[in-house]
Formats: C-alpha cells, sequence, structure tokens
C-alpha cells in the first residue's frame, strides 16, 4: 500500500469520525434535548417552568415554543415543573413587542392565581408580530419568552443549516481525496509500464542494426524432412 493511500484513508477516517460527532446535533430537535438546554424552559425565582402554544385550527398535533407559525386563537400552556411553584400565586402577562412593562400594549393577563396542577392555561389571539410572554411568581422577579409570530428566526435557521452544509463540505472533502488518490495510483501503474509514444522510434529499438548477423530460421526452427521412404 502507497503512501498517499495510506494519507487518504487516514483523512477519510478523520472525516468520518468527525461526522459521527457532529451527526447526532441533527437529532437535536425539541423534546431530545437536555431540559436546560431546552429553548421552552426558562427559570423562575429558581425554579423551572416549560412554555408551549396550540393553535388546532391551523395543525392539530401541532405543538410550538417561542415560534408560532400562524396567526389568531392560540392556546398557551405553562408547565410549573418545581413543586415551590405550585404553592404560590402566578401571574402572566403578554405584551405586544419587546415592552415589559407598558399596560396599552397588553394582549393577554392572567391574574395571580395558585395551581395546584402544576399547570397555567390561557389564550390570546395573536396577529403576526413579536410578543412578550411574562412570568411573575409572588415575591420573585419575573421571567419571559420573546414569541415570534409568522416570523422568520434567522438565527435558528443559520444554525439549523450549518450541520447540513459541513456534512456536505466533507463529503465532499472525501470524494476529492479519493478520486485524487486514484489518480495517483494510476499515474504510478502507468510509469511502471512503457507505452509507446513514438511508434518509429520503438520500431527501431526492436529491429536489429544494419550489419549485424541474422539467425537463420532453420536455427530456430528444425527442418522437418520433406519426404519419407518406406521399404
Amino acid at each position: 500500500m502507497s503512501a498517499n493511500t495510506v494519507q487518504t484513508m487516514r483523512q477519510v477516517i478523520g472525516a468520518l469520525a468527525f461526522l459521527t460527532i457532529l451527526l447526532p446535533g441533527l437529532a437535536n430537535a425539541h423534546g431530545n434535548v437536555a431540559m436546560e438546554e431546552d429553548p421552552c424552559v426558562r427559570r423562575v425565582g429558581g425554579s423551572l417552568v416549560h412554555f408551549n402554544a396550540y393553535q388546532p385550527q391551523n395543525e392539530t398535533k401541532g405543538q410550538y415554543c417561542t415560534d408560532i407559525p400562524g396567526e389568531g386563537e392560540t392556546f398557551l400552556v405553562l408547565d410549573l415543573m418545581d413543586p415551590g411553584l405550585r404553592n404560590m400565586p402566578v401571574s402572566v402577562r403578554i405584551v405586544k413587542g419587546f415592552n415589559d412593562t407598558g399596560d396599552d400594549q397588553t394582549v393577554a393577563y392572567w391574574p395571580p392565581a395558585i395551581h395546584p396542577d402544576g399547570v397555567a392555561r390561557g389564550e390570546a389571539k395573536l396577529a403576526k408580530g413579536l410578543y412578550t410572554f411574562i412570568i411573575t411568581p409572588q415575591g420573585f422577579s419575573p421571567s419571559s419568552y420573546l414569541l415570534r409570530v409568522q416570523q422568520l428566526d434567522y438565527s435558528a435557521t443559520a444554525r439549523q443549516a450549518t450541520v447540513p452544509l459541513t456534512v456536505l463540505l466533507l463529503l465532499g472533502l472525501i470524494g476529492y481525496e479519493l478520486s485524487k488518490s486514484k489518480r495517483l495510483r494510476g499515474r504510478a501503474a502507468q510509469g511502471r509500464l512503457h507505452i509507446p509514444m513514438n511508434p518509429a522510434t520503438d520500431s527501431k529499438r526492436i529491429r536489429p542494426p544494419v550489419g549485424a548477423p541474422r539467425r537463420r530460421a532453420s536455427v530456430i526452427c528444425p527442418k522437418w524432412p520433406t519426404s519419407v521412404r518406406f521399404g
């Protein structure tokens, strides 16, 4: 095995190992990530909450987090994951834009209430745009989600496109290295074989020089008798 082939194999193995580490990122959709990395999870007063939005009029089984694809009536569900939040009043306010204090921009408001089942529910009619979903447990600082209704999240789109583009680039690199290795092996094999480039010159090499003694055919092939006498 040539040195070029060994080097190419090492590069291919290295690229495949990198892909093995990278490809699981393609499966990191919502529900398949660590709790702390889930974009639907927030910390409120040291406790965890989980937010989901539903629009059954647009998608019966659709479940959304901060990116809501359609307008209209939206069911908003807040799971109080830690038991401590279930024993204290929690209020929710939804305001249009990034303003978390302007009451004139309030789209929906859930007054402080205790939720022993750990779920705070409500509805809001959301038009296209940005909204702030503000959670305020009694005695703690508020926490919030930024909701995008019919808005394209360019940063998330770029992150999702990074992995497929990287995979394509690595596959292209592997293909190039393999084709280059084949070309190098072909050239090496061609160098070991004599391929006539000038037939006239090569024919002179085959013919004996002028004046050189020629061997008789009978020396090479013994002469057989032409007649046989019987009796």
